[in-house]
């Protein structure tokens, strides 16, 4: 059986062109996958060039980045973000994908198709490269007012996505705080580390910032608003990283001489820090598979998120979040 997902063609700032040209891709590499194109059926055409597995489901509306997300769901009902949440509902999908305003795609997921029983709010999942392989931050910008009870079932989420998703056996989970005694940081994350405490799981304590690359544990809980500051933080440091390394090689010949030397090596770092590579975050918590795709994605970017997409469903992801609730309780 392939696996039907449903493609939000209108989300993102270089739409539709490059959600088109990434499904394309997608569908080349994948035989087991089958898109659901959204959005504007006449704009789609213009940039189709195959139609092999991959099909149009017109939606005529369209939120906007800038727009504000619950009150555009419910203004723009027919839009392509309403449109891919209601096909997922419906069966007609076991996927839903977008580039567009989170904001958005969060609220028409929690409205359509609510939490799963036990998860009062959902969180976005972010996979991070360090220097032990591969973490989890939970959540980067889905709830920026979370209280304690949400970010322990990040917590939990992040456990059963990193069981599955990233191999990890017993995933360790640290709380993202400004320091890593139990006294410090605001109330709510203070309790938060109380009830993270009183769990079955691997739960390491305290984390700073500084401890996300260093793979110092598989989860990290964060609230999200500061999971989002650490996200673009990271994402802008390595823009800039590679921009000052560049400029310092070609300062004089034994540098660019040495630039040319270490250029495997380089390659091979841009691709592990590039944010594309590893498609798009999963919106962990509501009662269906949503991915989340950066704003900015490219073609490539898009692709992969198709990959995510698809492992998502082949892994029962939901399932497992579903059987970890369990470890809320202490035995």
């Amino acid at each position: 059986m392939k696996v039907k997902i449903a493609v939000d063609a209108m989300g993102g700032d270089y739409a539709p062109l490059v959600v088109v040209k990434g499904a394309e891709l997608a569908v080349k590499e994948n035989n087991d996958i089958e898109v659901l194109l959204i959005g504007r059926e006449e704009v789609i055409r213009k940039y189709l060039g195959t139609r092999e597995r991959i099909r149009i489901v017109p939606a005529q509306e369209v939120i906007d980045m800038d727009e504000p997300p619950v009150l555009s769901v419910k203004k723009k009902p027919a839009s392509s973000i309403n449109c891919g949440i209601k096909l997922l509902k419906d069966g007609q999908a076991e996927v839903f994908l977008s580039a567009g305003n989170t904001g958005a795609v969060v609220a028409s997921a929690t409205l359509f198709l609510r939490t799963i029983p036990g998860v009062e709010r959902p969180g976005i999942a972010i996979i991070f490269p360090t220097i032990r392989g591969f973490c989890l931050l939970i959540d980067a910008g889905a709830n920026i007012d979370p209280q304690p009870e949400h970010l322990l079932d990040y917590g939990i989420m992040g456990v059963a996505y990193a069981e599955l998703i990233l191999g990890k056996e017993n995933p360790t989970v640290g709380l993202l705080n400004i320091g890593e005694e139990e006294t410090k940081g605001p109330e709510f994350l203070k309790e938060t580390l109380r009830l993270l405490k009183d769990t079955q799981l691997n739960f390491t304590g305290n984390i700073e910032g500084r401890d996300i690359f260093l793979g110092k544990c598989d989860v990290i809980v964060a609230d999200g608003f500061v999971g989002n500051v650490a996200l673009k933080v990271s994402e802008s440091v390595a823009i800039a990283g590679g921009y000052l390394l560049k400029k310092h090689i070609k300062r004089g010949f034994l540098s660019k001489l040495g630039g040319l030397l270490l250029k495997p090596s380089l390659n091979r770092l841009k691709k592990e820090l590039d944010y594309t590579e590893y498609g798009g975050a999963p919106l962990l918590g509501v009662n269906g598979n949503v991915i989340i795709c950066h704003g900015s994605s490219s073609a490539k970017a898009v692709k992969n998120a198709i990959k995510v997409a698809k492992e998502v469903v082949d892994k029962k992801v939901n399932e497992r979040i579903k059987q970890r609730l369990e470890l809320k309780v202490k035995r």
